[in-house]
């Protein structure tokens, strides 16, 4: 009886309980329902990641007890509309981030860190296995605040919902027509995407890219091709951030890539979003692409594509080095540093990244690329996925390299929409790569003059 009493009083302790940055454990008791009657309001981005949480969010509401608010907003203005509600006096008690956006969030105190709730037992259930997290996934959103440092040291501010791993996406048909080889080297797919032009008609060509003035044009294929060649973004010396851009690394691999553009790539290229790029593989235009594999995998799932039964995966061919690996691009749910509903924002967070609504999301709601090692070990998953030509061994080759390549540092939206420029230039305007690359390293640099690595 005394055992009973004292559960049922450590109980009501804890459901008055508001976090104040640090999170101590009163019990070692976890449940659902310890935050039940409390209200949570959630912003989140219109993907498939936070419809399959809008679709379960009755069984969550009923499991837990707590109610959901929530706000979808389109991906044109989500970050923007995010920023203002971050800064606003009534701020989300949790919401959608990518990893690069957490280099803004996070020293700017919006974010709760996760650490010490992760430690809580009373607070996380002992079934949400950190561990299961693909490290280079979970590390993307792992970081010491220190410009310049690497993301995967400091403490965690984001749970991983799903991720993006850039590779090459062929059609099968279009391999078949250049020899039967997909392209393992750099210099292999600049051939073989030479021969595919006009491939499938007039119009087609060899390979897909972004090519936007964006940092989305800079951080799937190019970022992976420039990080797997040995070339950085930035080093530092005297405490400062030096872009790299000039370095014979940089400029080399640039080389190829434009190449590969200017020889293979659209007739329109600077005005490719991942949007067209999915477009023309799905629908036979494009040969190839240099992506996120969810590309590919949606368009093999799109009952409109074309070319949904011919699409195949591989790692970006790499360069004399050999090394494969990927840039990768996470969305994940972090918990405002303002929120008043701290207990119950973090049971919903570790209800739709925990292993269960992983499974689900992944075999029933397109939630992929699953972020948990058990999802891919899964029978259900593995069945999902047979069809798809390549895709779980490019996936199985890359995944224990694949990670954020960037430098983070606080002008990354800035300094990358920089170096979109200096491909632009050298693609569409001839400008050789040694000088625009240069041109490029010293405006960043002085972009970077007060932004000091402690």
């Amino acid at each position: 009886m005394f055992q009973l009493c004292r559960y049922w009083v450590a109980l009501g302790t804890l459901l008055s309980l508001v976090f104040s940055g640090q999170v101590n454990a009163v019990s070692s008791v976890f449940y659902w329902q310890q935050a039940s009657q409390q209200q949570i309001n959630v912003m989140l981005n219109k993907h498939p990641y936070s419809d399959a949480m809008i679709q379960r969010l009755g069984e969550f509401e009923k499991l837990t007890g707590i109610k959901v608010n929530y706000k979808v907003t389109s991906e044109e203005t989500y970050f923007e509309d995010l920023t203002a509600a971050l800064r606003s006096k009534n701020p989300p008690d949790v919401f959608m981030t990518g990893s690069y956006q957490l280099w803004d969030y996070a020293p700017a105190g919006y974010i709760q860190s996760l650490d010490d709730i992760l430690r809580d037992r009373h607070l996380t259930d002992p079934q949400f296995v950190l561990d299961d997290f693909f490290e280079g996934v979970l590390n993307g959103n792992r970081w010491d605040l220190i410009p310049g440092h690497p993301v995967g040291t400091g403490r965690l501010w984001a749970l991983p919902l799903g991720f993006e791993a850039n590779v090459l996406i062929y059609n099968k048909r279009a391999i078949a027509m250049a020899g039967g080889k997909v392209p393992y080297t750099f210099d292999e797919l600049m051939s073989t995407a030479k021969q595919l032009k006009d491939w499938n008609g007039s119009g087609s060509y060899g390979v897909a890219v972004r090519g936007t003035l964006s940092w989305a044009t800079i951080h799937p294929g190019y970022m992976t091709a420039f990080s797997n060649y040995g070339a950085h973004d930035f080093t530092i010396k005297q405490q400062r951030l030096v872009s790299q851009l000039g370095s014979p690394a940089a400029i080399e691999v640039t080389q190829k890539y434009t190449d590969l553009i200017k020889q293979s790539g659209p007739a329109n290229w600077q005005d490719y979003t991942w949007y067209q790029v999915a477009k023309d593989i799905g629908s036979g235009k494009a040969a190839m692409a240099l992506d996120a594999d969810i590309i590919g995998y949606f368009q093999s799932r799109d009952q409109q594509a074309a070319e949904k039964d011919n699409l195949g995966f591989a790692p970006i061919p790499v360069f004399s080095n050999g090394v494969t690996g990927a840039n990768e691009w996470i969305w994940s749910l972090a918990m405002s540093n303002a929120s008043n509903h701290k207990q119950a924002a973090w049971i919903f967070m570790q209800y739709f990244t925990g292993q269960e609504h992983m499974l689900w999301g992944a075999t029933h709601a397109n939630v992929v690329n699953p972020v948990r090692k058990s999802i891919w070990d899964s029978q259900q998953w593995q069945s999902a996925i047979k069809g798809l030509t390549g895709y779980e061994d490019t996936f199985r080759t890359i995944i224990d390299n694949t990670s954020i390549k960037f430098t983070p540092q606080p002008r990354f939206f800035e300094t990358t929409t920089d170096w979109a420029a200096a491909l632009q230039d050298i693609v569409v305007k001839d400008m050789p790569v040694k000088i625009r690359m240069q041109k490029a390293a010293d405006t960043i640099n002085k972009k970077m003059m007060n932004v000091e690595v402690k």
